[in-house]
């Protein structure tokens, strides 16, 4: 039997008719793009956008740290979804469209499923703050990919406003919360893995781009010899 929370108030229900009313307008090519960007397509773009992050921190002075900081945004997705199993099971709220059978819904498989807090709300807005911490630039692209993931949920007719908001309210929550203690454990860890064979992982490799840079200071040192070589007489006047 479901809880209370589950009869949404108007404030709610009217949001979640507004934006799903979009979808009853739209083209079927467009519904079908937004359910695929609400399923899958945002959740390869924070993967695509960690990548970068990676590659990125490997290359700064304080790459253990950096690494560290990455390591903790898968993590706390999966925190942050582990702390999402009891509070859908306690709040037992139906999908929207259970209760409104007037909403236009985009993806099968959904009936049966809690809807409250929405997990892909909840693991976009993991990975925006988790990332923000560690690279802002990135952080701000993943926070908008989770923005806009809130309102494919709501456009897909499966979560309620209200859902899209305590999935990030709990993932905020999580990320903020339990960083201090798992940078004191992944830092030691990663500056550990430093030390190692996977070391490249954890610290980009500065031999190639050392040589690179004696190489062309030496050319340059060779060009500055043989204009002086062959211009004596203007390094005379110069003088």
């Amino acid at each position: 039997m479901s809880t209370p929370l589950a009869d949404t108030t108007n404030p709610d229900l009217g949001l979640l008719y507004a934006v799903n009313d979009l979808a009853k307008s739209s083209p079927q090519w467009l519904d079908h793009l937004v359910s695929w960007i609400g399923e899958y397509g945002i959740l390869i773009g924070l993967a695509v956008l960690g990548l970068v992050g990676w590659l990125q921190a490997r290359r700064r002075p304080d790459a253990p740290v950096a690494i560290a900081g990455l390591l903790w945004v898968p993590l706390s997705v999966a925190v942050a979804e582990l702390a999402n199993l009891p509070i859908a099971a306690i709040v037992d709220r139906p999908r929207p469209f259970v209760d409104h059978p007037g909403l236009l819904v985009l993806v099968d498989g959904k009936a049966g499923t809690h809807s409250f807090v929405s997990d892909h709300s909840t693991m976009t807005m993991a990975v925006a703050v988790s990332l923000f911490l560690v690279n802002r630039r990135l952080g701000w692209i993943a926070g908008g990919l989770a923005l806009l993931q809130g309102f494919c949920r709501m456009f897909m007719g499966v979560h309620y406003p209200t859902d899209v908001i305590g999935g990030y309210a709990l993932a905020v929550a999580v990320v903020l919360l339990l960083a201090p203690i798992a940078m004191a454990v992944l830092v030691p860890f990663c500056h550990a893995l430093g030390r190692t064979a996977v070391a490249p992982l954890i610290r980009a490799s500065e031999r190639g781009g050392a040589a690179r840079g004696a190489a062309q200071r030496g050319r340059r040192r060779g060009r500055g010899a043989v204009r002086s070589e062959e211009q004596p007489p203007e390094s005379d006047l110069a003088a």
